[in-house]
């Protein structure tokens, strides 16, 4: 084993042992950090699964719910009984369909049964005035994992994807009741009705910026950009009214819609409708279409396995009744003592950053008043919520339908009641994150962080773990999310996560500068699989920059701290081994930086790491004074 100095690359030198060690399991792209603690959550609840069906003991009804559709996702016997025919007859509305106009009359039922649509129509928080709901529309999905693979540049990338794709899709229409001439058809259509999409949707970079989403426009203007779809008449449908304003979130899209769905293309819209969804609904049939159906992923994260079916049961099931299944695993697993220690610790972290703001060069008096205001009024969510959503007491289903159908009904609840919340407020109570996740977020259209029970275990937490070390992993982590505030896309909302400019012209000339430092700091930057794309990445990376910041301050001010143990257990959380296609796709498709950048380049700005380990300009991991970014 080659050795390693930490002067030269943290991450490695506190990872290399258990990189060696951990070996990524056949059905999952990567392990390590997040990942292993996902894992052993999974094991636990899949053994409570089990043992609940087992013994016919449900501590209530939604896990008595949860555990049936468990056991109908692991009953292989009955789904090869079903074999294709639920997808199929869920597909038939397709064929009856013959005119655009007829396709306007049947988007609400077209909707309800999953069929994708040339414009997604649903119901948001208004980013401006965030009590309440709007209607927002934009454009569906493409084949390739993103947008911006169907650029000139990925050519040669997205002919040998699209390849693949095929082949896979071949395989699949050939379990259908389509002709072997109607097959090849389908797919060239579903092809070139493809190309056109991937030259008008948003790529993963333009999604990042949440604000730019946030396009009203009075519905007679949207409906005379979709006027190839009697607009106006879908509305009434889904919500028995036409309301006055859309948000439209890909304006390229919807200005070019005409292009896209008209009298010409309508047969190819039919078609892509058909492979897609049919492909899309493998996963509910048999064993051998859930193999097929996984192929494409698979192929494209470097996944030698499909899922087994009891995790694949289990992973359908928990995220059904995702709110449920996580209050269950909260209450069981994570205690009062360690939620009453890691509260302290979030409002220790939420004061420093109060006091750290008073202290920063960026704002003027006005503006820290106002960033000063967001933070007393941010929500903390820690551990799960006190009790479940009132939608899953309609979560039930029959169970001697197929798991095709089954899902269906369910989906079918879940769009109806997205389309009721256009008259209802928005719940500010509402969970992000179930408490079995291994994650954390901040809402900014909320003002809240929420960290599920999942997440507060070692390496990240522990009350076993030293301070340092507690600061270092989910100290980090809850300063991370905090700092999501007053990143590149937190900063455009104020303290009740509407978008309002609060700052001054001045500060946000400061700002935009610090946010082009940090975009400079990763861009371009030359991985093993790929090039960095610094701004595609910039809020994640200065999110991560504050987390080090406020945790920092933290540390300074804590009796016997030790920064060893700091450092060594921030790079410990981002450790990660991964297959290269997915290493690869995450550069595309994620806007996290990759997990070795994580650990290495936040410490760098910060004059602990240069002391502690007394890294000098010779050191890799050394970047002179005027080249150090610290934010907040």
């Amino acid at each position: 084993m080659e050795k390693i100095r930490i002067q030269d690359d943290l991450y490695t030198f506190v990872n290399q042992e258990k990189l060696e060690e951990l070996v990524i399991p056949d059905d999952q792209p990567c392990t390590g950090g997040f990942n292993t603690l996902a894992n052993g959550v999974e094991q636990i609840m899949m053994k409570e699964f089990k043992d609940m069906s087992t013994s016919k003991q449900y501590p209530n009804e939604f896990l008595k719910n949860a555990c049936t559709l468990f056991e109908m996702a692991r009953n292989v016997e009955k789904k090869e009984k079903d074999g294709i025919s639920p997808a199929l007859n869920n597909l038939a509305i397709l064929d009856e369909i013959e005119s655009i106009e007829e396709f306007s009359k049947a988007y609400k039922e077209l909707m309800l049964r999953g069929i994708p649509l040339p414009i997604k129509v649903m119901v948001e928080t208004d980013m401006k005035n965030t009590a309440n709901h709007l209607v927002y529309i934009q454009g569906p999905g493409t084949i390739l994992p993103d947008a911006s693979y169907y650029k000139e540049e990925m050519a040669q990338q997205k002919e040998m994807i699209l390849g693949m794709w095929s082949n896979i899709a071949r395989m699949i229409l050939a379990k259908s009741n389509l002709s072997e001439e109607n097959q090849n058809q389908y797919l060239m259509d579903t092809l070139a009705f493809d190309a056109v999409l991937g030259s008008l949707v948003k790529t993963s970079e333009e999604w990042s910026e949440y604000v730019a989403m946030y396009n009203p426009m009075k519905t007679s203007k949207v409906a005379n950009l979709l006027k190839t779809l009697k607009f106006k008449n879908v509305l009434k449908d889904l919500f028995n009214e036409v309301p006055e304003i859309i948000i439209v979130s890909e304006p390229r899209y919807v200005k070019n819609f005409v292009n896209v769905f008209n009298e010409e293309t309508f047969i190819q819209y039919k078609h892509w409708a058909y492979v897609t969804n049919l492909i899309n609904s493998c996963t509910l049939l048999s064993e051998e279409l859930r193999d097929l159906g996984s192929m494409y992923y698979r192929a494209l994260a470097g996944i030698p396995s499909g899922t087994p079916v009891d995790k694949f049961a289990y992973q359908l099931a928990s995220n059904v009744y995702s709110e449920p299944v996580g209050l269950y695993y909260g209450e069981k697993y994570f205690g009062e003592e360690a939620k009453k220690d890691i509260t302290e610790i979030v409002y220790q972290i939420i004061d420093t950053y109060k006091s750290r703001i008073k202290n920063n060069d960026i704002l003027e008096e006005q503006t820290k008043e106002k960033a000063i205001l967001k933070l007393s009024k941010m929500g903390v969510k820690m551990g799960y919520p006190d009790k479940v959503e009132e939608i899953y007491t309609k979560l039930v289903f029959d169970e001697e339908s197929s798991l095709f159908d089954v899902m269906r009904s369910l989906d079918r609840v879940r769009t109806l009641d997205n389309l009721e919340k256009l008259h209802r407020p928005t719940d500010p109570t509402h969970w992000a994150m179930p408490g079995h996740m291994v994650n954390a977020c901040y809402d900014p259209f909320v003002n809240d962080i929420t960290f599920p029970a999942a997440i507060l275990q070692a390496p990240f937490y522990s009350i076993k773990q030293t301070r340092s070390e507690n600061l270092g992993g989910i100290g980090a982590v809850i300063g991370h999310e905090i700092s999501h505030a007053f990143d590149s896309n937190g900063a455009k909302c104020d303290e009740n996560g509407n978008i309002n400019n609060w700052w001054t012209k001045e500060d946000n000339k400061r700002f935009n500068t610090k946010v082009k430092q940090m975009v400079k700091q990763f861009d371009g930057i030359e991985l093993p699989w790929g090039k960095v794309n610094g701004k595609f990445i910039v809020s994640e990376n200065m999110a991560d920059n504050g987390g080090m910041a406020v945790t920092l301050e933290i540390m300074s001010k804590t009796p016997n701290a030790k920064y060893e143990e700091y450092f060594t257990n921030w790079a410990k959380v981002w450790c990660l081994k991964a297959k290269p296609e997915y290493l690869q796709l995450l550069l595309n498709l994620d806007v996290h930086g990759p997990s070795i950048l994580r650990a290495n380049m936040p410490p760098r700005n910060f004059t602990e790491w240069y002391e502690t380990y007394n890294v000098k300009k010779t050191d890799k991991m050394y970047i002179s004074p005027s080249k150090r970014v610290v934010i907040w």
